[in-house]
């Protein structure tokens, strides 16, 4: 009965053929005699039978449909049995499926590698503007992992009011870096539901690239324009000045001095443009750090101990607050004359103060201190109750060449902040209330 169950055709057939066989012979006995108990067990045994094979016949129904759900469910653990005659079928479909479920975990698989290993960053919205998607190259860059398009502040609007396309650039605090993002965003609809996906790509680098590249080709043109101008006009000068004879009269005695100085003061400046040009050309040709594993907490204690003598002469509080030293990855030589040159623009900046007696003098302070940003970013600051810097000024502070002081040259901190870019940080200005706050921002 079992084996007979197993094929759905032979069922029907055999049901009809019993069905058929037991009314004639229910109709023949009843003919021939009426009702009699003969006629009734036949009828029972008839009745029993198909009962049987439609039992037989619903069961297997059912674990065909338990089957096909579980191969729906991605389970192929369920099957027929050896003699059913849809089992070859079956193993057929199992087989296709498996090695479909097989191609698209490879495929998920590799994009999700691709994804992990490049450095762009991407990410994939919901319509609610949930992520749905994103690699780690999105923490790396924006400093904080990204759950929903609001966590991406100023850029929020941008992803949700894009319904098609959009490039464009747009600025991210990172840490106290400031940082410009290329932005790609792209509306799609995806298995019936609507996507945005998210590209950022950090520019920086290149902006920064350009311009270094523009401050070589004007050295190019200072070097070769004007700097072999400026040597032979100094020499020219210190040699007229020298064959100026003491027996040489004018009709006024002044006019011999006045003489005398111009030529001096020719040879002078000539000279101090020379200088200029030399100091400005070290910019251009910084040479790239050669980075070793160094611990910042001696470092910032040589720069305290070479400048604490000359503070205590000059009645100025040097504090050192080392409340973080970690080991990171410089040049210290480098490091060393970015540290010093802030620290000696520290110590200018309280002398200027204009103190009224010997109290205040005693405030004069310059603060080297160590420690770690929000974003995980270790730095140097140097900070001094000074003067500070004029608000008006402030962005122009690291451009080469401008400076605020009267014998200055506006190389330091271009220089400095050089420095600081090459090792992979930033030299950054902190506002304070009173004095002023530079950062050197180790990435």
């Amino acid at each position: 009965m079992t084996r007979l169950a197993h094929h759905p055709t032979l069922v029907f057939f055999f049901t009809i053929i019993g069905l058929v066989i037991s009314s004639g012979l229910s109709l023949y006995l009843y003919i021939q005699g009426g009702f009699s108990a003969t006629w009734l067990l036949i009828t029972l045994i008839t009745i029993a039978f198909i009962s049987a094979l439609y039992f037989q016949f619903n069961k297997q129904n059912k674990h065909m449909g338990f089957v096909l759900k579980s191969l729906a469910n991605g389970d192929s653990s369920l099957g027929l049995s050896q003699h059913h005659p849809m089992r070859q079928h079956l193993e057929e479909i199992k087989t296709r499926i498996q090695s479909a479920r097989l191609s698209a975990e490879q495929q998920a698989h590799f994009l999700q590698t691709l994804l992990v290993h490049i450095d762009l960053a991407v990410l994939v919205f919901d319509s609610e503007g949930k992520v749905i998607e994103s690699n780690p190259a999105v923490t790396r860059l924006l400093g904080k992992p990204i759950n929903h398009s609001e966590d991406l502040e100023d850029i929020a609007p941008l992803v949700n009011e894009c319904d098609n396309s959009l490039k464009t650039i747009a600025n991210w605090q990172y840490g106290e870096q400031q940082d410009n993002l290329s932005i790609q965003i792209t509306s799609a609809q995806i298995q019936g539901q609507i996507r945005k996906i998210v590209t950022l790509q950090s520019i920086r680098d290149a902006l920064q690239n350009k311009e270094q590249q523009a401050y070589k080709r004007l050295t190019k043109v200072l070097t070769h324009e004007v700097a072999n101008s400026i040597t032979p006009l100094s020499s020219i000068a210190q040699t007229c000045e020298g064959l100026l004879p003491d027996t040489l009269s004018f009709d006024d005695e002044e006019d011999k001095q006045d003489l005398a100085l111009a030529l001096q003061t020719l040879a002078k400046r000539t000279e101090y443009l020379g200088a200029f040009i030399a100091r400005f050309r070290t910019v251009s040709n910084l040479p790239s750090p050669a980075l070793q594993p160094a611990q910042l907490a001696p470092l910032v204690e040589g720069i305290y101990q070479l400048h604490q003598q000359s503070c205590h002469q000059a009645n100025i509080d040097l504090q050192l607050d080392i409340s973080h030293s970690q080991l990171v990855m410089l040049d210290t030589a480098q490091v060393e004359q970015v540290l010093i040159n802030l620290t000696k623009n520290a110590i200018e900046a309280v002398q200027q103060r204009n103190d009224q007696d010997q109290d205040q003098r005693n405030t004069r302070q310059v603060v080297l201190k160590t420690g770690a940003n929000n974003a995980g970013q270790h730095y140097i600051e140097i900070s001094d109750n000074g003067p500070g810097i004029a608000e008006h000024v402030i962005d122009m502070i690291f451009v080469p060449f401008f400076t605020t002081k009267q014998q200055g040259s506006g190389i330091g901190l271009s220089l400095s902040r050089q420095i600081m870019i090459n090792h992979g940080g930033d030299l950054i200005y902190l506002r304070r209330e009173q004095g002023a706050c530079f950062r050197c921002v180790f990435g």
